[in-house]
């Protein structure tokens, strides 16, 4: 059965009762007591600022930020690293780090390039025909690799689009390319050009990936605006154009930013939302705009009263968070080729073992500062939290000295890394989409539950992955929670409540269930199916 929220408007009305996690009514004087606003935005990274900031445009400012961390940006986040030659530290960025995507002559900008330039964010452009390949024994050529899968990347992403179009079943990204003509198989060199064009986005192989989503939601934004990726390289932080954003609504000191505050317990129901934090404090809200991780909702850090719906959990549980991890070393010297700006690393045993590093010290980003980073996703991202630094290290020293044979390649006076799928507040780095989910899947996943919104990276059918998801998605809920507010819609197309879909049926029918189809009616007993 497909079911379609209604679109009217409703007039909001604060609902009092909530319900303990034994299901008992909480006691009404507590809730009384919580501090209450008209919205209370869950998160301050980009979804959530800007729904706080769609809302204050249309002249809704009671709401609240609840902020897990002491800092505006959510996963766009930096660190102090290492030692500039003036005594300085310089700054990295442990999360997002490109604007990707940026805008063509006459077509649309990318609304992250719009602030980026707007706040005066130091970026470069990435240029990824600057690169070197290596594999065991030192520098070897195997560029060949990138013309080979260009082509075959061409070919699938037409297969991709039929698909869509035709209402076909989906695919792994693997069976996609293999299909194209693309079999790296046991050929590493093959494989660190594939991790290179795959997993380096995604955060997962194309074993796991859906493949039309996957192609889809890299050319959604790579085509819509265009194929540039400039790397932020800010003293400031990469948030700085999100704090500046945060600046134009909120005033210093605002106590509606409520930071260092950690949420323990929602409850809803269709009159209201109650968010119990950490240090006994609470708020009661008309509505709630959720923007936590999917891996912070996949980890269950908050509990929800009631339970969220079987088809909202589904939503949840079926999609992945990727983890995706960049790890710092400075030395006391550039030993690599200070005027490439990537290094592609094949092993000769392990597909993605320190695949691709990338140099700071090129003369367009942190010139002198002889900082190198190596990325790792996926497994090799969750193999590496669990042990110690030192063991890292000497495992990328040991590629380094293998990569640069005839240098005695220095240890890193500063060594740091994220252990991103352990952090709290993220559990993750950013999510995609795996094998076989559809659009009502994923519709699922985003829709409000009462009056419990959610937004995110996430939630973008689009976008997923990418800030300009968040950003989207942020406005999105923002532009609904303000029609539902006002009685009025204030966006036309952006009203009322999502829709949702439950059940999700498949496409086999029982009927299908044959032995024509190699199905032997009698197995439906041995499922503890009705054979009626």
């Amino acid at each position: 059965m497909h079911i379609v929220r209604s679109s009217s408007i409703v007039t909001a009305s604060i609902g009092l009762i909530s319900q303990s996690p034994d299901h008992t009514v909480r006691d009404i004087n507590q809730v009384e007591q919580c501090q209450r606003t008209s919205v209370a935005i869950l998160g301050a990274g980009v979804a959530g600022i800007t729904a706080a900031q769609t809302l204050s445009k249309h002249s809704f400012d009671d709401f609240l930020i609840v902020e897990y961390k002491n800092e505006i940006g959510g996963r766009m986040t930096h660190a102090e690293f290492g030692v500039h030659p003036d005594g300085r530290p310089y700054v990295v960025e442990l999360g997002a780090n490109w604007v990707q995507g940026l805008g063509s002559e006459g077509g649309p900008e990318n609304p992250i390039w719009t602030l980026a330039k707007k706040w005066d964010v130091k970026n470069t452009y990435s240029d990824f025909d600057s690169l070197l390949t290596y594999n065991e024994t030192g520098e070897v050529d195997y560029t060949n690799h990138f013309a080979a899968i260009d082509g075959v990347y061409s070919s699938a992403e037409q297969t991709a689009g039929t698909i869509l179009i035709e209402n076909l079943q989906d695919r792994s990204a693997r069976a996609g390319f293999s299909q194209a003509g693309w079999k790296p198989k046991k050929d590493m060199a093959a494989q660190a050009v594939e991790w290179w064009y795959w997993d380096f986005e995604s955060a997962n192989p194309p074993d796991t990936s859906s493949f039309v989503f996957g192609i889809a939601g890299y050319n959604s934004t790579h085509y819509q605006y265009s194929d540039e990726n400039n790397f932020v390289h800010d003293e400031r932080g990469f948030n700085y154009w999100l704090q500046g954003e945060a600046s134009t609504f909120l005033r210093p000191n605002d106590t509606r930013l409520l930071l260092d505050t950690i949420v323990t317990n929602i409850t809803y129901n269709d009159r209201g939302v109650t968010v119990y934090n950490e240090d006994g404090s609470c708020i009661s809200a008309e509505y709630a705009l959720c923007t936590f991780s999917l891996g912070v909702l996949q980890n269950e850090a908050v509990t929800f009263e009631p339970k969220l719906p079987e088809w909202k959990q589904t939503g949840i549980e079926t999609f992945h968070m990727g983890t995706y991890t960049k790890i710092f070393m400075q030395f006391n010297e550039t030993f690599w080729d200070a005027e490439k700006q990537f290094f592609l690393y094949a092993d000769p045993n392990k597909r993605g073992y320190y695949p691709i590093f990338q140099s700071l010290s090129h003369e367009n980003f942190m010139p002198g500062s002889n900082i190198l980073f190596v990325t790792v996703v996926g497994d090799e991202s969750y193999r590496i939290e669990l042990q110690d630094d030192e063991t890292t290290q000497a495992e990328i020293m040991e590629v380094l000295r293998q990569m640069f044979p005839d240098i005695t390649v220095p240890k890193p006076s500063a060594f740091m890394f994220p252990r991103w799928s352990l952090e709290p507040w993220a559990y993750g780095s950013y999510s995609n989409w795996p094998v076989g989910t559809t659009l009502e899947m994923h519709q699922n996943l985003r829709a409000n539950v009462d009056r419990l919104w959610f937004a995110g990276e996430h939630t973008s059918a689009a976008y997923f992955g990418f800030l300009q998801g968040a950003y989207f998605e942020g406005r999105e809920a923002g532009l609904r929670i303000a029609s539902l507010l006002g009685n009025e819609c204030v966006d036309q197309g952006r009203c009322g409540e999502h829709s949702f879909y439950d059940p999700l049926h498949g496409t086999t029918g029982r009927e299908a269930f044959n032995i024509i189809n190699g199905w032997d009616a009698d197995s439906f007993a041995t499922y503890g199916l009705n054979r009626e």
